[in-house]
């Protein structure tokens, strides 16, 4: 079952990563799909926060890689921006980093979109407005239902 939102505000779209955040757990993959500025570091910087991630969350565009410590599981961030081709990744072993014991949050998975597990979270942020973004989060496969409260900036879209 989908979900769409509109968020009306980064720190709306901040608030939402932290409520995905208590709904995670370990093995758990979310892929952030949208455009550049569309919004996806941000909800993943609400993600880390929801998690306990404590210090600045940054899109590893260039490491392609962020790991942090949480107390669920470690969070995986993985930003696919640059790579050309799936073998990249996996020469570089970071194939078996994705799922497993950790929560796993990717940026541009359509760059090696075999990897992705079967059963997953997809969250899709469409820029509206300056300010404004509509979010679709669709669990793919067997991943369970994430339930979502609207609050202040942040609407159901029906």
């Amino acid at each position: 079952m989908r979900t769409r939102l509109l968020s009306n505000s980064p720190l709306a779209t901040k608030k939402l990563g932290r409520q995905l955040a208590l709904q995670l757990r370990a093995g758990d993959v979310v892929l952030l799909c949208g455009t550049l500025g569309a919004g996806k570091s941000e909800l993943a910087r609400g993600i880390a926060e929801g998690l306990g991630v404590k210090g600045p969350v940054t899109s590893p565009t260039f490491t392609l890689l962020n790991i942090y410590e949480t107390e669920k599981a470690l969070l995986h961030h993985f930003d696919w921006y640059r790579i050309e081709e799936t073998e990249e990744l996996i020469l570089a072993g970071l194939d078996e980093e994705i799922g497993g014991a950790n929560i796993t949050l990717i940026e541009w998975h359509e760059r090696a979109f075999e990897l992705i597990p079967e059963n997953h979270l997809m969250i899709t942020l469409t820029r509206i407005a300056d300010q404004s973004r509509e979010i679709t989060i669709e669990p793919v496969g067997d991943f369970r239902l994430i339930q979502i409260q609207a609050d202040d900036g942040l609407e159901q879209i029906i």
